[in-house]
């Protein structure tokens, strides 16, 4: 069994429009935008397919929202369902972020793209705790 962590991953911080894409690496420590996919349902995927296929990474982040006191709503249970889907359709471990905030977040820092700009949140965010654990 491969116990190495991985170092290279594909975040997204996916909407029923649109979905933000970011790219980091361990030895990088931040996370790069690439974009923000404008499709909806299963003319999504050609376009998922195309990130992973360029950046070949060895992970992937998915951000799910919850209401402020933790509460699960709609967008919750589409960014679970998002991620189970990337696992069933890539093979590629799946890292679950509460990505809470991250869009006002990226809104305040002056993102042009938000969606992309809340993806490196949502990943500088994995990182970072991921990076604390033993």
């Amino acid at each position: 069994m491969n116990t190495a962590r991985p170092e290279t991953f594909l975040a997204f911080d996916v909407g029923r429009k649109r979905t933000g894409v970011a790219f980091a690496s361990r030895w990088l420590g931040r996370a790069e935008p690439q974009g923000t996919i404008q499709a909806e349902g299963d003319r999504r995927w050609p376009l998922v397919a195309r990130h992973i296929d360029t950046w070949q990474p060895q992970a992937l982040v998915v951000g799910v929202p919850f209401h402020p006191d933790g509460a699960e709503h709609d967008n919750t249970r589409f960014a679970r369902r998002f991620a189970r889907e990337l696992r069933q359709r890539f093979g590629l471990p799946v890292f679950e972020v509460d990505e809470r905030y991250s869009t006002t977040e990226a809104l305040a820092q002056g993102a042009q793209d938000a969606d992309a700009a809340s993806a490196c949140i949502i990943l500088e965010q994995f990182l970072r705790n991921d990076l604390a654990l033993p």
